[in-house]
């Protein structure tokens, strides 16, 4: 490698077999299941308590208060000159 000092030489020689990874021993183990399992509890959690607001929302809209006229109610904070 032109251009590298020895000393940044050693530790890329050093850092090669960190990188290097024998597929048949990764495994994502307890930890990773752990993790998982975390993760789908806080999930079902979060769904549970969105139900439980979207349930209280009331989606029904009031009818705009109208004049016997039809035409709309003027607004009472208007200023009348």
């Amino acid at each position: 490698m032109p251009g590298m000092s020895a000393s940044a030489n050693t530790a890329v020689t050093h850092l090669v077999p960190l990188a290097e990874v024998d597929p048949n021993k990764v495994t994502p183990g307890v930890l990773g299941f752990i993790v998982f399992a975390v993760m789908a509890l806080a999930v079902w959690g979060l769904m549970k308590s969105m139900n439980r607001h979207m349930n209280r929302v009331d989606f029904k809209e009031e009818p705009e208060a109208e004049t016997s006229s039809g035409a709309p109610a003027a607004d009472p904070g208007a200023q009348q000159s």
